[in-house]
């Protein structure tokens, strides 16, 4: 098992121990401040009700990006992580 699987086992098997189902969750994530790849996170999470927000860095290099949104369950957490890992550059936090 490589490391991204045991790392989303570990945290469904946290996710359903401390949280109750529905939820609003906070995703924050890290990325070159590129506006592409700004408004592919944006876009994961496009119209579900998401609130987003955005801070660039004293430098401008990196933005950090909040988003805060309703989640079913433990499993629709974990895709989300998934899908935004495909974007280049991307830290989640």
């Amino acid at each position: 098992m490589d490391n991204r699987t045991q790392f989303y086992k570990k945290l469904k098997k946290k996710l359903k121990k401390d949280t109750t189902f529905p939820t609003k969750y906070l995703f924050k994530f890290i990325v070159p401040s590129e506006i592409s790849k700004i408004d592919a996170i944006e876009n994961l999470f496009n119209h579900q009700g998401a609130v987003i927000s955005k801070k660039t860095s004293k430098t401008g290099k990196y933005t950090s990006v909040s988003i805060h949104i309703i989640m079913k369950k433990a499993d629709d957490i974990i895709i989300k992580y998934q899908q935004a890992e495909k974007i280049e550059g991307i830290i989640s936090l």
